[in-house]
This record gives C-alpha cells, structure tokens and sequence, in this order.
C-alpha cells in the first residue's frame, strides 16, 4: 500500500471525478501526491485562492499491486520531465478546444510549474523548442501527481485520514 495526500480548502468525503477541473496536467479527474508537504502546500494555496480559511490534507491508501493485477491502464512517466511527458501536458491542457482524451486510469508524473500556459504558449509559437519547453517546465523541487481519471481506477483509493492544516 502507498500512501497517497489531497490538499484542499476541505475534507473530500467522496471522490467525485467530475469536479476535478478540465485542460489540467493529466486531464480532467482527481489528483494526488506521494509528498505530504505538496498536499499541505497545495491545501494552504486552495485556501487563498477561494478565500476559505480550511486547509485539508486527505490521506488515501492506494493498491498499487492491485491496480496492476486488476490490469488497470497506467502511464507512469517517471520522476523528470521529458518530451513525452511535455506532449501529453501540452494535449491536455487543450483537451477542451482540441477534443483530445486519453484511455489511461491512472497517469503518474511529475507536476509543471507554475509557468506553464506562458511556457506551452511560447512552444506554440516556435519560440522554444520542445526541448526547452520541458526544461523551463521542471518544478525546482521534488514533486509528483497522480491522476486517477476513472471510476474503476478511484476503486483502488481508501480513505484513511483527515489532517485539517
């Protein structure tokens, strides 16, 4: 079992994969981090953008053995960016206008910094090269996500904690 964090404005009582916001790194669903401190950082910062004053980390155990015995379809993209990677943030981002959709359950990877819509927009433009795009997309610090996007893949969460911040 791996141990996996949610940092919000608040407790989450039900995963509902419809609320997780469209055009993100890995697609509309819901997001974790094996890194307490993300979530926390995460939570706190969720917390300052809606002006609600309730940072929540919600811990979840996750089978990871028994995802892959269960066959679930998983892209584990590793701990660094790559062009790979870069490409699929980049067709996820635009999922929206462009119709793209991927066929995974779940997808594990590092998180693009905070400049990313400046840095695809700038890929776009021929002004970088993929290359470059995904050296300005590191995040400085050790960080990950995991993106589970289905029903059958948020079988494999359970809740086991409530950190309130």
């Amino acid at each position: 079992m791996m141990l996996l964090y949610h940092g919000s404005n608040q407790p989450i009582e039900r995963i509902d994969l419809t609320r997780g916001l469209p055009d993100k790194d890995f697609g509309q669903g819901f997001y974790l981090t094996h890194l307490r401190h993300q979530a926390e950082r995460m939570a706190l910062s969720k917390c300052q953008r809606s002006k609600e004053q309730v940072p929540t980390v919600t811990v979840f155990e996750y089978n990871e053995e028994e995802a892959n015995r269960q066959k679930l379809r998983i892209k584990d993209f590793g701990v660094k960016p790559t062009e790979a990677w870069a490409k699929f943030v980049l067709n996820n981002r635009h999922a929206s206008r462009t119709g793209f959709v991927h066929n995974y359950d779940i997808v594990v990877g590092p998180v693009a910094n905070d400049t990313v819509a400046t840095q695809l927009r700038l890929f776009e433009m021929d002004y970088i090269s993929l290359r470059q795009l995904v050296r300005r997309l590191s995040f400085p610090l050790l960080n990950s996500q995991h993106f589970f996007g289905t029903e059958r893949a948020i079988q494999f969460l359970n809740k086991v904690d409530i950190i309130t911040l």
